[in-house]
């Protein structure tokens, strides 16, 4: 008996599917919101020149992700600003920067991702084995606080007893503590704990490197380095509503 009694959840690609076409949409939506807050401040820019920080703020983050940390919503588009102009953060007021964090996260439900057709079922029935379930969730250019007012509305929400989101805890998985802070709040250990997810480097390498075991739902990453520990996942599925039936051999 394997005795799992906890299972956790990636969020991106494995509960919701998500398109480059969307985000590509979500992000024209941020940078012509922004060129109207930034013009009504007096503040004058054009849309090369908002792209251009678009994407250095994109990459500047994912370098901080790649170490395993991660800085806050705020601290975001902060950076954002800052690529467009030096100060621009501090010139604009606190009002227009409001304005500017609710245009970057809105812009998500503008373009939403598509929750898996599959996904309350599945969370519905792992309920129903008694097991406890966490989310843990690498944000990218959406807030924490965004993803639960999404949940919610797509009934989702109330299924999970802990969501671990990185720019709230400042980590990012795969970092061993994003994962073992979750279990401290879940009240669980690695061991009687597995972990679902897309992507091979945060989700299986991550979690399988804390003790826990892993699900990989294939068809969105590569399979990686087969020669790099932790890589191999205990278990594979194609689909997220192939769940349930791989599961049974760590619930008996």
């Amino acid at each position: 008996m394997s005795g799992i009694n906890t299972i956790t959840f990636d969020l991106w690609q494995t509960l919701l599917l998500d398109t480059r076409e969307m985000g590509a949409e979500r992000a024209t939506l941020r940078l012509t919101g922004t060129k109207a807050i930034l013009l009504a401040c007096g503040e004058k820019c054009d849309i090369e020149e908002l792209n251009e920080a678009y994407s250095n703020c994109y990459q500047e983050c994912r370098s901080i992700r790649e170490q395993g940390l991660d800085i806050s919503f705020q601290e975001q588009v902060g950076l954002f600003l800052s690529n467009i102009s030096e100060g621009l953060g501090d010139r604009v007021g606190k009002e227009a920067f409001s304005k500017l964090m609710q245009v970057y996260s809105d812009a998500f439900f503008v373009y939403p991702p598509a929750p898996h057709e599959n996904a309350i079922d599945v969370l519905d029935y792992l309920k129903t084995t008694g097991c406890k379930l966490g989310l843990i969730s690498n944000t990218g250019m959406t807030p924490g606080v965004a993803f639960r007012r999404f949940l919610k509305e797509h009934s989702m929400l109330d299924f999970f007893d802990v969501l671990t989101f990185s720019d709230e805890v400042k980590l990012s998985k795969p970092s061993a503590e994003m994962f073992l802070t979750t279990l401290t709040k879940l009240g669980s250990e690695p061991s009687t704990t597995l972990h679902v997810g897309d992507d091979v480097r945060t989700d299986i390498i991550g979690a399988r490197a804390v003790g826990m075991k892993a699900i990989w739902i294939e068809g969105f990453s590569g399979q990686g380095d087969s020669t790099e520990p932790f890589s191999e996942a205990d278990a594979t599925v194609a689909d997220l509503s192939l769940l349930p039936d791989a599961i049974q051999e760590f619930l008996c």
